[in-house]
Parts: C-alpha cells; sequence; structure tokens
C-alpha cells in the first residue's frame, strides 16, 4: 500500500467528515426556516444574511455555557453517552458513494472513503450501536425522567430495526449485492429500485423517522412527560453532541435512502456526459443530483416534523410490531415469488 493511496483515503475521509458535519449543522438553520414559513413567521435572521450563521453562533453558545455533571456514581459513562452517539453518527458516513469517481493528478479518486462488499451490513451495524448512546447516557443521567426517555428510545430504535432489516432484505434479493456502490451502479439512467420496491422504501422511510427520533416518532424527547427526555440532565457541548447526532443521523438516512431506492449520483444521461463532456464534470454533477435528492429527503423530514401530530407511544409499538414487522414479511415473500417466477419462466424459455 502506497503512501500516496493513504494520503488519498485520508483527504477523502476528512472531507466526508467535514460534509457530514456542515450539513448537520445547517440542517439546525432549514429546519428553523422551514418551521418559520410553514407557521407564517420569519425564522432566524439576525447572524449574518439571512440567518446563515446562526448554526455558528449556536455552537459559540454551547462551547461558553457552563458544563455541569449531576451528582452521579457514572460520571465517566455520563460523558461517553454523547460521545457513542456522535461518533456513530459520523461513522456510518465512511460506505456511502458519494459518486463515482474523479481522474486528477493522473489517478482515479474513488469519491467513497471506503468500499467494502458489506457496506449495508456495517451501516446496520454502526446504526445498532448507536442506540447504546442514547441508552448509557439516560442511565448515567442518575435521573428518573432521562431514564424514562432513553428506555423509550432504545425499546423504539430496537423495534424499529427489526422491520427495516427485514425490509432490506427484499432489495438484497432483487439486487444481490451488500455493496452500497454496486447497488448504485444498477440503478444506472432511471433503473431505481423504488420502482420495484416500493413497499420496502415506504417501510424503510417510515423506520428512518423513528431510527432518529423525529416527529411523528419522538417519544424519546416528548417534553410535556419527560421535561427533556434522555439529554435532560446534560449541557454545554454534550448536550450540542446529542442534538448535533440526531441531525447527522437524518443527513445519513436521507443519504441511504436517495442511494438505496433512487439511484444515488446517478442521472439521466450519464453515460451521455461522460461520453461527451468527460469523467469529472459528468460525476461532479453526480454528485451535486446526489446532494439535491438528499435535500428533498431533508426537507421531507422538517415537512413531516411540523405537519403530523406526534404518535402515542402505544399507536407507535402497534405500529412497529403489528403492522411494519408483517408487512416486511409479506413483502419478501412476494419478492421471492415474483423471482421464482422469472427463473421458471426463463428455464422454460418464455
Amino acid at each position: 500500500m502506497d503512501s500516496t493511496f493513504i494520503i488519498e483515503k485520508s483527504v477523502v475521509i476528512l472531507v466526508v467528515f467535514a460534509v457530514t458535519m456542515i450539513m448537520a449543522m445547517y440542517s439546525t438553520w432549514a429546519e428553523r426556516k422551514v418551521a418559520a414559513y410553514l407557521q407564517d413567521r420569519v425564522g432566524p435572521n439576525r447572524a449574518g444574511w439571512g440567518g446563515l450563521l446562526q448554526p455558528l453562533a449556536d455552537g459559540m453558545k454551547l462551547f461558553s455555557k457552563e458544563e455541569f455533571i449531576p451528582n452521579t456514581p457514572n460520571k465517566f459513562l455520563f460523558v461517553v453517552g454523547p460521545a457513542i452517539a456522535m461518533s456513530t453518527a459520523l461513522m456510518t458516513s465512511a460506505v456511502i458513494p458519494w459518486g463515482d469517481k474523479l481522474h486528477l493528478f493522473g489517478r482515479d479518486i474513488l469519491l467513497q472513503a471506503t468500499d467494502i462488499n458489506i457496506g449495508l451490513l456495517y451501516f446496520f451495524g454502526v446504526v445498532s450501536v448507536g442506540v447504546y448512546g442514547i441508552m448509557i447516557g439516560g442511565w448515567a443521567s442518575n435521573s428518573k425522567f432521562s431514564l424514562m426517555g432513553a428506555v423509550r428510545a432504545a425499546s423504539q430504535m430496537v423495534s424499529y430495526e427489526i422491520a427495516m432489516g427485514l425490509s432490506m432484505i427484499a432489495l438484497l434479493m432483487m439486487t444481490g449485492s451488500l455493496s452500497l456502490r454496486e447497488i448504485s451502479m444498477q440503478q444506472a439512467e432511471m433503473n431505481w429500485n423504488v420502482f420495484y420496491q416500493p413497499l420496502s422504501f415506504l417501510i424503510f422511510l417510515i423506520c428512518a423517522f423513528a431510527e432518529t427520533n423525529r416527529t411523528p416518532f419522538d417519544l424519546a424527547e416528548c417534553e410535556t412527560e419527560l421535561v427533556g427526555g434522555y439529554h435532560t440532565e446534560y449541557s454545554s457541548m454534550k448536550m450540542g453532541f446529542y442534538l448535533f447526532a440526531e441531525y447527522a443521523n437524518m443527513f445519513i438516512s436521507a443519504t441511504i435512502i436517495s442511494v438505496l431506492f433512487f439511484g444515488g449520483y446517478n442521472y439521466p444521461g450519464m453515460q451521455w456526459m461522460v461520453e461527451n463532456a468527460g469523467v469529472n464534470p459528468a460525476n461532479v454533477l453526480g454528485m451535486v443530483v446526489l446532494f439535491a435528492k438528499i435535500c428533498f429527503f431533508i426537507f421531507f423530514y422538517m415537512w413531516v416534523r411540523w405537519t403530523i401530530p406526534r404518535f402515542r407511544y402505544d399507536q407507535l409499538m402497534h405500529l412497529g410490531w403489528k403492522i411494519l414487522i408483517p408487512l416486511s414479511i409479506i413483502n419478501i415473500m412476494i419478492t421471492g415469488v415474483v423471482m421464482l417466477r422469472g427463473e421458471i419462466a426463463a428455464y422454460l424459455g418464455f
């Protein structure tokens, strides 16, 4: 392994982390602007033009706040909780293909931090670890409200991870790959998976709302019942890490949805662009197209938050266990029957 490859991958990883953090940071600004528009008010407009410096001002405010640690025998775990939540939110971006490749300095640079053939499995593994950050933080806070919020969040996330994983099995049966890059390449032009697996997409989208603790599934942060939820006792940047992790997870989930079901960086006429304009312009446009899809789903998250009321907790668990999981299993069976029918028809020459 030469030093040039290591430098190239290090730069890509740093850029991916920086993009994830910037998108998460400005999602807070976009959320407040979308909320203001839907509620017929102005929103942040003081710090910078149109309030564009508001996320930086919020970050400085969190940094300058007093650090408070409650009287808990688990001070180490109290600090580790938000660190786990933040780390897992950033780690999931490592396997996402942000584009095809760029030809720079005589080398083909892959627009992906690492291309592993089990990328989707890696994504689910890292996401499932994120629940420990919430559970540890709520338990180590030595507060009944925080513990209740953590238990709610953990049971909710574990329940919906089952339906999310089952919804992916039908997609994997069809694509035959766990590599996010290969799944993206199979969706060239407009051959998007959402046309073949609409039920998988719908289930995955609903589960993504629950996994990111977004309305109408934000029962873990229900202010009217739990004060502030699992991060009630947190302040300063520890509180900021939890809030930032939520928006980072929202950005990553929007990216995964775009890659798995909407072609990722592919767009109609991409091959024509490669042949006539060159690899670099075509693939830069592909990155722009991917981020346009991501921004649409981020807006959709925000639109739903300020439109749909919060579920009751029994409704949330009923939806997960009695509706989404059976639907996922039925979708797997239907996909298997359709694939088997196609193989039999091909074998018989129909």
